[in-house]
């Protein structure tokens, strides 16, 4: 049974979740919250496997809740709910913690998919989806360049491991890596798992957030 925690000030939003999420036999809705502040202190409490998170909301935002509750070494993990497509705030909410995002108007089929993913481990961003949020906000990231943070961060991966963490970061899929550099799919998984492994990372999504911060990659470069 995947456990879900709501937080979203909208009263009717969550009904409409909760009726979505109800109706699946491996689903249960485990609690709501109507801001962030609430959201981490449920999350401690309740403990869910997934928590559904708002960005905009009164106090303590979707944001600052990720980040609390990822730095407090919960399990559980945070899928981000937004309005608009890749506005200024999901950028952010990659890098406090966050699995992946959803739109909120996205089908109930895409979010029953999503939390289904992120429980199981996986990140909750399509190759499509991480190139636009590339194009968006890489450019926005400082040019460090050539500097002890990516030499550290190179030193702790094999050359084929680099061109795998390469290829992630430009938004290739598992499968498009496997093509462009004559792997096979589950040889490019198995690479990837020891990326995260040796980068102390949660999921691809933080791997291509610590490839551009670190200047291994550079914004524009696929």
């Amino acid at each position: 049974m995947i456990r879900i925690l709501l937080v979203d000030d909208q009263s009717l939003l969550r009904m409409g979740f909760r009726m979505i999420l109800d109706a699946e036999p491996d689903i249960e809705v485990v609690g709501e919250a109507a801001d962030g502040a609430t959201g981490v202190s449920m999350t401690s409490t309740l403990r869910p496997d997934v928590v559904l998170m708002d960005v905009r909301m009164p106090g303590m935002d979707g944001i600052q809740a990720t980040a609390s509750i990822t730095a407090a070494g919960a399990a559980s993990k945070v899928l981000i709910l937004t309005t608009f497509d890749l506005d200024e705030y999901v950028f952010a909410g990659l890098k406090a913690g966050a699995s992946g995002f959803l739109l909120k108007d996205a089908p109930p089929v895409e979010l029953l998919t999503a939390i289904r993913t992120v429980a199981d481990g996986e990140a909750v961003l399509a190759p499509t989806a991480t190139r636009r949020l590339i194009d968006q906000f890489a450019p926005l990231l400082p040019d460090r360049g050539q500097q002890p943070g990516r030499d550290a961060l190179l030193s702790k991966l094999t050359d084929r491991e680099q061109a795998v963490l390469a290829r992630l970061a430009a938004g290739r899929s598992n499968r498009e890596i496997a093509s462009e550099l004559h792997l096979s799919q589950g040889t490019v998984k198995i690479h990837v798992g020891r990326i995260l492994a040796k980068l102390d990372l949660r999921d691809r999504v933080q791997a291509v957030v610590l490839a551009y911060e670190s200047g291994l990659i550079k914004p524009g470069s696929q």
